[in-house]
C-alpha cells in the first residue's frame, strides 16, 4: 500500500513538472518558432521583441496552453469592447470568459502590437528606451496588462534566462542573428547578486563613476556665457542678491530655488542671469551623487529644458553613466534609478476619480443589459467594461458588477 502511494506521489510530481515547468527545450522551440515575428513586429510597431517573446512564452506556457491551441491567442487578450473577430470561451479570472481567436499566430502577434500601440493607457510605454526591458515590464503591469503582482519579474527573468534581449538588438540592427547565443538549461550566472525588496535579483555594480569635485573661482565668472558665482553652505540668498544688485525673487527665479529657502543648504552655483535653453556642452554623462538640478546648474541650462530634452519629470533620477542631451531631443528616456517609481510616474497622469462602490446584480428572467443599465442609471458601455463582456447577450443567473457611484449622465 505504501509502495502504491509512493508511486502515485511520484507520478503526480512528474505530471506537475511536465505541465507547469516549461522545460528549456520547449521554451527554446517557442523562441525559434516565433522570434522572426517578434522582430518583424518591433520594426513595425516599436514594441520590444524581448518583451513580446517573454509575454508569449508566459501567456501560452511556451505554446502548450489550451487557449493558444484552440485560438492562436499568444498574449491572453480578451475580447474587450469593439472586438468584431472570432472568439473562444476560456476560464481565466472567471469562468467562460471571452478571448480573441486568430486565424494564425502572425495575426495574434500583429494584434498584440496594435493593442499596445493604439490604447492611450499604454502610450507611456513608447516613451521608454526599447532596450530597457525592465522598465517595459513594470510599465505593462502599471498600465493594467496583467493582474499578477509578479508579472514584471516573470518577464524579466525569461528575458535574462533566454537572452531575449538579443532579438530587440537584432530588430534595431545592433546585432546579427548568427551572433545570438542560446542560454543554458540553467539560469545564466552573472555577477554576484543582491535581492531588492521585491525579490528581484540585481547585479552589483563593480565600478561607480563618482563626480569629481570641481573648484570654482571666487567672484563672478561665466558658465555657458551666463554670469554665475559660487557660494558656500549657509550663505544668505538675500546677501547675494543685495551684493549683486538683483531682486531676491529674480535670483530665486534664475536658479529655480523655492522662495521659502533663506540660506544655501549646500555649496552651490548661483546664477546672476537667466540660464540658457541649451547647455554648455552637447551631452552630460551622469555621475554618482548628481541630481538633475545639480546637472542643470553645472551645465548652465534651465532645468525645464533639461527635463524636456530627456523626457524626464522632476522626481526622476537617471542612472549613473546615462547620457543626457543638452541641445536637442533625446531619442528615448534614459535608464532610471528607482525604476518602479519612475515608471509609475509616467502612467499616473489621469485625474483621480471617486472610489468605485460595486454591488453584484444577478440577471433575472426577461432582463436585458439595457433594462439593467436603466435600473441603476449607468451607461451600457460601463457595464460592459466592468464585467469584460464579450457581447450584450446575458444569461439568467449571470452576475454583473455595478458601480453605484457611476452615473449615465
Amino acid at each position: 500500500m505504501k509502495k502504491l502511494r509512493l508511486q502515485i506521489t511520484l507520478i503526480a510530481i512528474l505530471f506537475f513538472k511536465i505541465s507547469f515547468a516549461q522545460p528549456a527545450d520547449i521554451i527554446r522551440n517557442y523562441i525559434d518558432t516565433y522570434k522572426d515575428l517578434a522582430v518583424e513586429e518591433m520594426r513595425r510597431s516599436g514594441v520590444p521583441a524581448s518583451i513580446t517573446l517573454a509575454q508569449g512564452i508566459h501567456e501560452t506556457f511556451a505554446g502548450q496552453s489550451i487557449l493558444v491551441k484552440k485560438s492562436n491567442n499568444h498574449f491572453g487578450i480578451k475580447c474587450k469592447t469593439g472586438w468584431t473577430g472570432e472568439s473562444v470561451s476560456h476560464d481565466d479570472d472567471a469562468r467562460g470568459e471571452c478571448f480573441r481567436k486568430y486565424p494564425t499566430a502572425a495575426d495574434s502577434y500583429r494584434d498584440h502590437s496594435d493593442f499596445l500601440k493604439n490604447r492611450p493607457h499604454y502610450a507611456a510605454l513608447f516613451n521608454l528606451d526599447p532596450t530597457d526591458y525592465e522598465a517595459w515590464a513594470y510599465g505593462l503591469k502599471k498600465a493594467g496588462y496583467a493582474t499578477n503582482p509578479k508579472y514584471p519579474q516573470v518577464l524579466i527573468k525569461l528575458i535574462k534566462d533566454y537572452n531575449l534581449q538579443d532579438y530587440t538588438l537584432i530588430a534595431m540592427n545592433l546585432k546579427k542573428e548568427e551572433d545570438v547565443i542560446w542560454a543554458s538549461n540553467k539560469t545564466l550566472k552573472t555577477e554576484t547578486k543582491d535581492e531588492d525588496k521585491m525579490g528581484i535579483s540585481l547585479p552589483k555594480q563593480e565600478e561607480v563613476k563618482v563626480a569629481a569635485k570641481k573648484v570654482y573661482p571666487s567672484g563672478i565668472f561665466k558658465i555657458n556665457e551666463t554670469n554665475v558665482v559660487f557660494i558656500t553652505k549657509g550663505t544668505s540668498y538675500l546677501a547675494v542678491a543685495e551684493e549683486h544688485n538683483i531682486q531676491l525673487n529674480r535670483l530665486f527665479e534664475f536658479n529655480e530655488i523655492s522662495s521659502a529657502t533663506d540660506v544655501a543648504q549646500t555649496d552651490q552655483l548661483i546664477y546672476l542671469q537667466r540660464k540658457k535653453r541649451t547647455g554648455a556642452s552637447e551631452f552630460h554623462i551622469v555621475a554618482e551623487g548628481e541630481t538633475l538640478y545639480d546637472i542643470a546648474q553645472m551645465e548652465g541650462i534651465r532645468l525645464e529644458n533639461l527635463l524636456a530634452y530627456n523626457h524626464l519629470k522632476g522626481d526622476m533620477q537617471p542612472e549613473v553613466g546615462e547620457k543626457l542631451f543638452l541641445h536637442s531631443q533625446a531619442p528615448s528616456l534614459p535608464k532610471l534609478k528607482n525604476l518602479r517609481k519612475a515608471v509609475s510616474a509616467l502612467f499616473d497622469k489621469e485625474p483621480k476619480t471617486e472610489a468605485a462602490e460595486y454591488i453584484v446584480h444577478t440577471v433575472q428572467a426577461k432582463e436585458t443589459l439595457y433594462s439593467i443599465t436603466k435600473k441603476y442609471s449607468v451607461a451600457t458601455e460601463d457595464v460592459v467594461k466592468w464585467n469584460n463582456l464579450g457581447s450584450t447577450d446575458l444569461k439568467i443567473g449571470q452576475q454583473l458588477r455595478i458601480n453605484t457611484k457611476a452615473n449615465a449622465n
